[in-house]
């Protein structure tokens, strides 16, 4: 848990990297948006800006945190994606948004499937998970992954669930590259304050040149519908 908090925290600080991947599906956001898995908030305001947003954790210390921080504008509460046990009763949704949360859950199918019910009928599934197995290595271990995707992977477990694939596009061949050397051959245990300096002077400069889908990059967006 320890070294999840310090990388949750290293990413905060990816200020300019954060609006970049919010660029990448704002066009969809809209009415009523679901964040699941909203840990320490880092892209919790930003998308309140779009739409009237509740927002859903495990952690109990990150939802007083983000209450104390955004008081009525945001409505947070405990939220077990996998389990299927929420604070609100019976309320559907136009976008669920879920960046970096699946691969941090056991049963990951159970997971999707309560995603679709929670969608009302043409809303949209914002997914964002870490790309390439590959890539797993002591960082993943550390921050409790059970997994990384292939893209093939991911879509096919939406498709069986019933959603509809609108997008999927892997990207950030940087932090690719980053992962593979800090987690698999510096065998790293988290993404430190560091790193992330170096990230925010480059990327700024590297990423805008991805007019195609890198062969290598650390995630995978999805855009799906119900």
């Amino acid at each position: 848990m320890k070294n999840a908090i310090v990388t949750l925290e290293s990413m905060s600080q990816a200020v300019w990297y954060n609006q970049w991947i919010l660029s990448k599906f704002v066009s969809y956001l809209g009415g009523n948006i679901l964040e699941v898995g909203c840990g320490i908030g880092n892209f919790t305001q930003n998308l309140s800006l779009y739409g009237k947003v509740w927002a859903i954790d495990i952690n109990k210390e990150y939802i007083n945190d983000i209450k104390k921080e955004q008081g009525d504008r945001v409505q947070v509460g405990l939220g077990d994606i996998e389990k299927g046990k929420y604070f609100f009763e019976n309320k559907m949704f136009d976008n669920i948004v879920c960046l970096n949360v699946l691969e941090h859950i056991k049963d990951d199918n159970a997971a999707l499937i309560n995603l679709f019910n929670l969608l009302k009928p043409g809303g949209k599934l914002i997914l964002l998970v870490p790309s390439h197995k590959f890539l797993y290595g002591s960082i993943d271990k550390a921050i409790d992954h059970f997994r990384r995707y292939s893209k093939g992977k991911i879509t096919a477990l939406l498709k069986e669930i019933g959603f509809k694939i609108i997008e999927s596009r892997r990207f950030n061949f940087l932090g690719g590259l980053g992962w593979f050397i800090a987690g698999r051959i510096l065998k790293a245990n988290a993404v430190g304050g560091g790193n992330i300096s170096v990230f925010n002077r480059i990327a700024p400069f590297i990423l805008p040149l991805e007019f195609f889908e890198p062969p290598l990059g650390t995630s995978i967006l999805v855009i799906a519908e119900r």
